[in-house]
């Protein structure tokens, strides 16, 4: 059966242009894509360099707006959130990202080299280093997860996925 994805409130705070905080965007993050049936993922910001720009005023880009493929921008950071289904058909890939992951609800199972395997339940954290890795849900529900990729120099091992744009 298919379903919609979960729809995610997305504050971004900012400055006037006298300094005083406000905030610049309250509403749904509309981002959304997919690349299998019921798996989706939003993404609800990104960076472009590091340190990263916060210029003042409401006239900001928005960085959660931005096209971006499974990379980061070049020396940058990408936050999304990703619902993976139950029974999804996982896909092996490996990034030159450093990642930032936090099991949100349900439960999946990270599929490493030979085989091994970790369960991540609701509430775990992971430091994911640029590992060949597959997502698997043999759950009954959803699971839904939030990454922060941060670029990273490249290894030097194995094949990544590509970038676009080149590192």
């Amino acid at each position: 059966m298919d379903r919609k994805p979960t729809e995610h409130r997305r504050i971004v705070t900012g400055h006037e242009a006298d300094g005083t905080a406000t905030v610049i965007i309250d509403g749904p993050a509309t981002n959304t894509k997919s690349t299998q049936a019921n798996q989706y993922s939003t993404l609800m910001w990104a960076t472009d360099s590091m340190p990263c720009d916060m210029p003042l005023g409401r006239d900001v880009e928005d960085m959660g707006a931005r096209k971006l493929g499974t990379y980061p921008p070049v020396n940058g950071t990408r936050f999304m959130i990703a619902e993976y289904p139950p029974g999804n058909h996982p896909r092996r890939h490996r990034t030159e990202t450093i990642d930032y992951i936090i099991v949100l609800s349900g439960e999946i199972d990270m599929e490493l080299d030979k085989g091994e395997m970790v369960k991540l339940k609701q509430g775990d954290v992971m430091i994911q280093r640029g590992t060949y890795h597959a997502w698997i849900n043999k759950g009954s529900v959803p699971c839904r997860m939030a990454f922060v990729l941060i670029d990273a120099k490249p290894l030097g091992i194995g094949d990544a996925l590509k970038r676009e744009g080149g590192h």
